[in-house]
């Protein structure tokens, strides 16, 4: 019954892309039924993936694989390039999430009226890249995707985005494409120096692969190739290994993003329409997060294990920095852009620790930013649909026109700056207890990362207390514009609302799928 679900959620949105395509324009409307019945049906597949998990098996499960591209390079031997899909515990909680942002990215975007047909088709070949990001098991395969991942993106914000939408598109095209060179350069230097040993012996010469499963066991690397330990290659007087694993590290840090790699992010916020925010922030950015732990980490743990304290440092530096930059903002949207920078450093600092409960933290952490983020980005459509206007100082006494707006708005807020009960606390607190129980980490460290919950704290309330507090007001005379929320908007908010609270009462629900894994991952 599970044979080929993986595969669905790769390739039904790109079937819908292709329907859309050729659609007729008098029937363009059904556009955006088609992207919102995709969406629902591959969150009713991620669904139906996690609950038919089997949490005793540490390994990959649904697994899909099938011989895709093969190499003969004569006496040198063969490039074996396999289409190799599966999810474990620390994937499927990405998927999970992917389905609930797509959802609701889905349903946000259905007010688009500019070209619809072609909106709605980048949309969903984003959707496909996605997954395919967090259920590709071949370094090669997970490049396709994760390269592509670029090109709807950089469409739906240059075409649909703001007044600075094309300055944004290219800067957002400019960073991330310089991280996906260092992947590559990852890439080749690992399939040209890993063998798969049944194949190899079977074909009796090199069987160079770019298995996942295989990639992270050093006893497959060729002897004498660059990542030999005997070979004594070196760059840049480097260990070629250290080099790798740096290149990752900053590849994958540009999509997170960790500081000082992060000044795409507000840009591309601040000018992407609202849909493609919660996109963004919900689950684009998860796939840094992601790369980094399963193939940076995965690959490397010695070159990881070494180099913590400098993870650490950009994780408790993105903290900071992103939260005394939220501080200083006028721009609400602005502001969630520089919140996400700070709350995904969390995402590091958990890795650095290298224990279960730091890496439990960081993939929990990731999961609840998604879910609080796209709240968080919904809500400032919520302001800007109504009056096409961002600035906090524009807004006072919210609450006494929007009751149910302003309590969505505070429970966004309060899961955001870590409160019990809701899901920011659980990432953040296992992350910090990951980082407090080390010995790889001085207790500086974390304790620094403290002060980013306190500022946290002090950006979001403040601005609750300017917008939604005290006698009403809002700037221009759009008074009768400020509506409490619409059909459309309670769902998504309320929604996203309860998700928040139910993994924040009943963590279990995701670390029961990730604790084994990480186990795993740990101890191999």
């Amino acid at each position: 019954m599970t044979a080929f679900l993986l595969s669905f959620l790769i390739f039904l949105p790109l079937l819908a892309a292709a329907l859309i395509l050729f659609l007729p324009n008098r029937l363009e409307s059904l556009s955006k039924h088609i992207t919102i019945g995709i969406s629902l049906v591959n969150l009713l597949i991620c669904i139906f993936l996690f609950y038919s998990f089997d949490k005793t098996i540490t390994g990959y499960q649904f697994l899909e694989e099938a011989s895709w591209i093969n190499l003969d390079l004569g006496k040198l031997g063969v490039i074996n390039i396999n289409y190799i899909l599966g999810v474990d515990g620390i994937s499927l909680p990405m998927v999970l999430l992917a389905g609930i942002v797509f959802i609701a990215a889905a349903i946000a975007s259905t007010s688009i009226t500019k070209r619809p047909k072609a909106y709605f088709a980048f949309f969903l070949l984003l959707t496909s890249s996605v997954y395919g990001c967090f259920i590709a098991l071949d370094f090669f395969l997970f490049f396709l995707f994760f390269e592509f991942m670029l090109l709807p993106m950089y469409f739906l914000i240059g075409i649909w985005g703001g007044e600075r939408r094309e300055y944004a598109a290219m800067k957002f095209i400019i960073y991330t494409l310089v991280g996906s060179v260092f992947v590559l350069i990852v890439m080749l230097a690992m399939g040209l120096s890993v063998t798969n040993p049944e194949l190899s012996a079977a074909l009796g010469k090199n069987a160079f692969t770019f298995d996942f499963r295989l990639l992270s066991d050093a006893s497959n690397y060729v002897s004498g190739s660059v990542l030999d330990a005997n070979s004594g290659t070196l760059w840049f007087g480097w260990p070629v290994k250290s080099v790798l694993f740096i290149l990752l590290l900053v590849g994958f840090g540009i999509k997170l993003p960790v500081v000082p790699f992060h000044t795409w992010l507000p840009d591309a916020h601040v000018e992407a329409p609202t849909a493609i925010s919660v996109v963004l922030a919900g689950i684009l950015l998860k796939v840094g997060g992601y790369a980094f732990l399963r193939i940076g980490m995965g690959f490397f743990p010695q070159e990881a294990l070494d180099m913590a304290y400098i993870i650490a440092i950009l994780g408790v530096l993105s903290i900071i920095y992103g939260a005394f930059n939220a501080l200083a903002q006028d721009d609400l949207k602005k502001l969630i852009a520089y919140s996400s920078v700070s709350h995904m450093g969390f995402v590091f600092l958990g890795f650095a620790a290298f224990n279960e409960e730091g890496i439990n933290g960081g993939i929990y952490q990731m999961f609840s930013h998604g879910i609080l983020s796209s709240m968080l980005f919904l809500i400032v459509g919520v302001i800007y649909d109504r009056t096409h206007n961002r600035l906090i100082q524009n807004y006072r006494g919210l609450a006494s026109k929007m009751p149910l707006f302003t309590g969505v708005v505070i429970l966004a807020f309060f899961g955001s700056l870590g409160l019990p009960g809701i899901s920011g606390f659980i990432g953040e607190f296992f992350s910090l207890l990951g980082a407090f129980k080390t010995s790889a980490l001085s207790k500086w460290i974390p304790s620094l990362a403290v002060l980013g919950i306190v500022l946290s704290a002090v950006y979001l309330l403040w601005t609750l207390q300017r917008m939604f507090f005290g006698e009403f007001w809002v700037n221009r005379k759009m008074e009768e514009k400020m509506t409490d929320l619409n059909t459309k908007e309670v769902v998504l908010l309320f929604s996203l609302g309860f998700l928040a609270i139910l993994f924040g009462i009943y963590p279990n629900l995701l670390l029961s799928i990730s604790t084994g894994a990480v186990d795993a991952f740990l101890n191999k």
